[in-house]
């Protein structure tokens, strides 16, 4: 085709004196992906958004098969054709699956809904993407990686021609993923257009057609995937070399920090059954063991059992430094010296309505206490600290958490835990939707951590980042460790296999 199916010119928006984009160009194709890359706060939400019809006041134009539009609301996008599967989900989780799937666009007839004929459509949708579960189920109910998969499932249902994917795959496993790049296969054959933004280069370069860059809000360059290095596009995209992703981590092996024996945690929907069964673990000062397995494996549940989400429920012998320890509640292993960083941020990770300074100290509140009364100078300079270790971007410590990035988001959540001074750090996904860049500064920090003698326990949907940084892997298939292996040892074939709950590998 000669004409693109989408052209945004001259693309500018500002939020009050931020200025977010600056005369972006972006282009799309009928069959083609389109990868958006950038660091997080490069501005990739904000044109999506105006894209999806969130945002109506900015500059330049939006053109579809070279007619102008400008959508004033995100129903009328979508009635033009566009779907948009954000980073932060948009799902109602006191709802059904199903009544998800159909918010705003119910099967009525003389006003009353067809019940039967939706949970049939529902059903038939999730079945495109191999996903079997109970569609009356209020989501909720559903781990992230099923979440996220019934957003993608919800925007494919719309038969959009113009479908934006902000990080599809953050919470998905890699059988997940690579069920998700098989069907975005199938819609390039069907003439749909696909802008796709991650921050996984082997995405980058597996699906993509085309890529464009934007930093600080402006557009650095388009070109086709297979004449762009990988070293160029890193450049293009922090406007600084990173010589290597994954730094030089050598383990510094103290005495055991944290030790878990015969470990288990019941299933809260399922009397009589575990999602974590009787798990040996041992963990030392300056050690990062890393916890593979599949959505649903019981790694996430193993690091809140550990942490006291499921309070005195948990069943088996843990020790803390040699000394017997009961995860009554968070509260209670924090005072220990433990912290979990959460898969999910949004819910469990940050209070969005809360500034930075409030989150980051959130967690260790009582160190900025005096006389029953909080130190705001103290918490401000803690959050100051912290922000800058992290190289946090953000025009003030007292914005919102809503108006930063994903990834900033994330350093955020880092802070507050760091801020607890923990000797034993849980981290469940830590990297989901952050950039090149910041995944780089996230596993320097991890690296310096270990050095200091802090003992790490890493669960990571991201197969290099468990090769690289683990110094020694265990693999979970329903609750229960099928493998653990060295970091010598271990390799994806390893560790898929295991996770499939195969015990002999070849």
């Amino acid at each position: 085709m000669t004409t693109p199916l989408l052209q945004m010119k001259g693309i500018g928006k500002s939020f009050g004196a931020n200025r977010v984009l600056q005369d972006v160009h972006l282009d799309l194709f009928a069959g083609e992906v389109h990868i958006l890359a950038g660091e997080n706060g490069a501005g990739k939400s904000t044109l999506i958004n105006i894209l999806g019809g969130v945002h109506q006041d900015y500059e330049g134009q939006i053109l579809l098969d070279g007619t102008a539009r400008q959508f004033k609301s995100v129903l009328e996008a979508a009635r033009h054709g566009i779907a948009v599967i954000h980073q932060e989900l948009s799902l109602v989780n006191t709802l059904s699956v199903a009544d998800n799937l159909f918010l705003g666009r119910e099967v009525c007839r003389w006003s009353w809904l067809q019940r039967t004929s939706m949970l049939a459509q529902a059903r038939q949708w999730l079945a495109a993407l191999d996903l079997d579960i109970d569609v009356t189920c209020p989501v909720e109910q559903y781990p992230v990686g099923i979440r996220q998969m019934i957003e993608i499932c919800k925007a494919l249902s719309l038969q959009s021609r113009i479908m934006v994917m902000d990080e599809p795959t953050s919470a998905l496993t890699e059988p997940e993923s690579q069920r998700l790049f098989g069907l975005i296969d199938t819609l390039k054959q069907r003439g749909v257009g696909i802008i796709y933004i991650t921050h996984k280069m082997e995405e980058i370069y597996r699906i993509g057609d085309r890529i464009t860059v934007l930093r600080d809000g402006q557009a650095i360059g388009t070109a086709r995937s297979h004449l762009l290095p990988q070293d160029t596009l890193v450049t293009w995209m922090v406007g600084r070399t990173i010589q290597e992703q994954f730094p030089n981590h050598a383990p510094h092996t103290g005495e055991v920090c944290l030790q878990a024996r015969h470990f288990t945690v019941p299933d809260p929907d399922r009397r009589g059954a575990c999602v974590v069964d009787h798990v040996n673990l041992a963990v030392h000062a300056g050690e990062i063991v890393g916890v593979a397995g599949l959505q649903g494996s019981g790694n996430s549940a193993l690091l809140n059992g550990l942490f006291g989400t499921f309070g005195r429920r948990v069943q088996g012998d843990v020790q803390i430094n040699g000394r017997p320890y009961t995860a009554f509640s968070p509260g209670h292993s924090i005072a220990r010296g433990m912290a979990l960083v959460t898969n999910d941020r949004k819910t469990t990770g940050l209070i969005a309505s809360m500034n930075i300074i409030q989150n980051v100290t959130l967690a260790s509140l009582k160190a900025f206490c005096e006389g029953g009364f909080l130190q705001p100078k103290a918490e401000r300079r803690a959050a100051a600290q912290q922000s800058r270790a992290l190289n946090l971007k953000a025009s003030s410590l007292n914005e919102d958490m809503d108006c930063l990035s994903g990834g900033n988001q994330q350093k955020v959540v880092l802070a507050k835990w760091l801020e607890t001074r923990p000797r034993i750090l849980l981290l469940d996904d830590p990297c989901r939707g952050v950039d090149i860049g910041a995944k780089h500064e996230i596993y320097e920090l991890m690296t310096r951590l270990c050095t200091e003698g802090v003992a790490i326990v890493l669960v990571s949907s991201e197969m290099p980042e468990l090769l690289c940084m683990s110094d020694r892997i265990l693999v979970m298939h329903r609750g229960q460790v099928t493998l653990a292996l060295n970091r010598d040892e271990a390799t994806q074939e390893k560790i898929l296999y295991a996770a499939l709950g195969k015990r002999n590998n070849a």
